[in-house]
Formats: structure tokens, C-alpha cells, sequence
């Protein structure tokens, strides 16, 4: 017997948001994240030529995806791949992989120059960056931007012949100290119900008001892991740019920051554990160096990024509203006795369809507050 799927999948014109189809997918596998590229994959059954006929409508690189789930939306972004399969009973699907909103940004290259001396917000700059793709024939996928503002001066400076990714652009002024974190929302208007995307920034984190959602275990919580992995931190960190072309009888020089270490972590008697990282379009050395403090501070020492699993249900918001929410983990088991409470901030989410004797799952990856 073959599980109903609770998903509706909207198909529509990247540009103009018409609707194309709504199509049915089995094996839907999703996931979003903040500061991150989430995905969307699922697979279409081809049982005859009237659906092989909708399927073909379906255009690569300028198809939007929309997720439902009751009339909520939970993820949208853009179809990047199809790849039609024919087995030898001739049985025929159409396996497509969609990547949130954001995946835009690595498709555009700046092809103008972008400077900024201090005086403009690093989030007015990463709007500006939007802005600069949308305004171009063709570019607008109508993403909205808001007015938001961290207080931090930017400098950074592009020429259009460099061709640099504009995603390469947010991501260096992104985690830079001081930095920002972005994703793009997919919401419904409650009066309208038309689709909105809508770029959300925050420095230098992005968070959601409201009370903290408790989870427990036992209870809401399915299951948890809690990884640390010292071989993924450290506590001296450097970063290598770009090169400096000299003349014909010398040879180029690669630009590095100096090495920034943690005093703290050395004192209370770790060893030396390097980091390094490679921003080949960045030649100023005080950007590396503040590359290289952000870095150390996302990585520092060992890096723990605990998973919890839990059944989605009327107290689990949607999964657009749960990025960026504060949680509160209550444990009582085995190796916590005694109860753990934590406070953790939600930065991605992986949904797991129901299934026969399981029922419907999010797994939660979490940042301690």
C-alpha cells in the first residue's frame, strides 16, 4: 500500500510566480538552513504521456518550487536538475533537485564595481548586492529586501573585471568579524495568500523573538546526538588571499593574515591545533585577518553542533518559522540523570516525510546560545 504524501509540490515561472502544475513526488527529501544553500529533491512517477506532457513543462534554471504542507508553505527555490530514468520494464520518472532562493546569488557575477570606503552598513551593502542582480533584464525573481542595519561599517572593493560570484561576495563580507547571517524566506500573505520571497539578514546572527519552544525528551524529542569533533576546531587561525602579480623577474606573492590565536584556549592548557582558510579574491591583509578571527570563533576548540530529532506536530511551528528560534532542551535519561537544560538557537532542518509506523520528523541542527 502506497502512503499518501501530505505535500503538495507548486511548480511556477521563476519570474512572474505564475502557476505551471502542481505535480505529486514521492520520495521528497528537504532541508534549509541559515547562511546556507538548502535543498529539495523527490521524484516523479511517468505512468503515462499525458503526465510525461506536464512534466516537460518543467524548465531547469527558470522553474520555481514550492512546498506545502496544509496550505503552509514550508521551503521554495529554484529546479537546477531533472534527470529522466527508464528501467528495463520501461517503468519511467522524472528525478528533480531544486536549492532555495539563495542559490540565485551563485548563478550572477558582479560585472560593475562595488566599492565601499566605511561609510555604508555591511547589511545596506549585502541588500545593495540583491538589488544589483534584480535590476538586470531578466534578473528579478522577485525576492523582497528589507531596510535592516547592524551598525557596522563596510569596506570592501570590486571591479567588474574580476567576476567575482556574487554569492563569494556575501559569503566574504558574511564571515568576516563582525559579519551577518542571511536566508531567504518563503511566507504566504494572510490576506492575499500570494507567495512572497523575502531576504532576511541579521548581525551578527539571525534570530527570532518570542518565547523559547521547549522540547523534551521523553516527550516531543524522538531522538538526539550530540557530536564534538576537535578535529573540525582549533586554536591558531590564518587565511590565505589572492595574488599580487610583480614583474616578469619576480615571482607573484600571496597575500596571508597573520596568524590569530586564542589566548584563553592556550591558557587553560590545550595545544596548538591550526586552522586555515583560502579567500583567493580578497588581497587586503586586514580583511584576511578579520576572516581569520571569525573563523576561530566559529571553530574554536571543539566544534559541537548538536541534532535533535522531533515529531512535527501543532506545537512545532512551520519550518520557515523555526529557523533562528531559540529552543529549550529538557533531558532526563541515561547520561542525564540528573536533567540537561539547555538554550540553543535552530540554524537548519531536515524534514523526514511520514512513512509507514513513523510518523513525520524534523531533525533540528542547533547552536548553543
Amino acid at each position: 500500500m502506497t502512503t499518501v504524501s501530505p505535500y503538495r509540490v507548486l511548480f511556477c515561472d521563476l519570474r512572474t510566480d505564475r502557476v505551471l502544475d502542481s505535480l505529486p513526488l514521492r520520495d521528497v527529501q528537504v532541508d534549509d538552513y541559515i547562511g546556507r544553500v538548502g535543498s529539495l529533491t523527490g521524484t516523479l512517477p511517468i505512468p503515462d504521456a499525458a503526465t510525461a506532457a506536464r512534466a516537460q513543462a518543467l524548465q531547469e534554471g527558470r522553474t520555481a518550487v514550492y512546498l506545502e504542507r496544509g496550505g503552509d508553505l514550508w521551503w521554495g527555490g529554484i529546479l537546477w536538475t531533472t534527470t529522466l530514468t527508464s528501467d528495463d520494464k520501461g517503468t519511467m520518472s522524472l528525478t528533480i533537485q531544486a536549492s532555495t532562493f539563495d542559490s540565485y546569488a551563485a548563478r550572477r557575477r558582479i560585472r560593475r564595481d562595488f566599492v565601499s570606503v566605511g561609510e555604508q552598513d555591511e547589511l545596506a551593502f549585502a541588500r545593495d548586492l540583491w538589488n544589483y542582480m534584480q535590476a538586470s533584464p531578466g534578473g528579478d525573481i522577485g525576492v523582497i529586501v528589507g531596510e535592516e542595519k547592524s551598525g557596522e561599517p563596510l569596506e570592501v572593493s570590486w571591479r567588474s573585471t574580476d567576476e567575482i560570484v556574487v554569492d563569494d561576495a556575501l559569503r566574504e563580507i558574511a564571515d568576516a568579524d563582525h559579519g551577518f547571517e542571511h536566508y531567504i524566506e518563503v511566507t504566504r500573505d494572510p490576506g492575499t495568500g500570494q507567495r512572497k520571497k523575502r531576504l532576511r539578514l541579521g548581525s551578527p546572527q539571525l534570530e527570532r523573538e518570542g518565547a523559547d519552544l521547549v522540547l523534551d525528551r521523553p516527550g516531543s524529542i524522538l531522538g538526539y546526538s550530540f557530536p564534538r569533533d576537535a578535529t573540525r576546531g582549533g586554536t591558531h587561525a590564518r587565511v590565505r588571499g589572492g595574488t599580487i602579480e610583480r614583474n616578469a623577474s619576480q615571482e607573484a606573492r600571496q597575500i596571508v593574515s597573520r596568524v590569530v590565536p586564542d589566548h584563553e584556549l592556550i591558557a587553560e592548557g590545550w595545544p596548538q591545533i591550526d586552522l586555515s582558510a583560502d579567500l583567493p579574491q580578497v588581497i587586503w591583509p586586514w580583511r584576511l585577518e578579520r576572516h581569520a578571527v571569525m573563523l576561530l570563533r566559529r571553530a574554536r576548540g571543539t566544534v559541537v553542533i548538536p541534532e535533535v530529532t522531533v515529531r512535527l506536530d501543532d506545537r512545532i511551528p512551520v519550518p520557515p518559522q523555526l529557523l533562528g528560534r531559540t529552543v529549550r532542551l529538557r533531558i532526563t535519561d541515561e547520561w542525564h540523570p540528573d536533567g540537561f537544560d539547555g538554550r540553543y538557537r535552530v540554524v537548519g532542518i531536515k524534514i523526514a516525510p511520514p512513512q509507514r509506523g513513523r510518523p513525520e520528523t524534523a531533525e533540528l541542527f542547533l547552536e548553543r546560545r
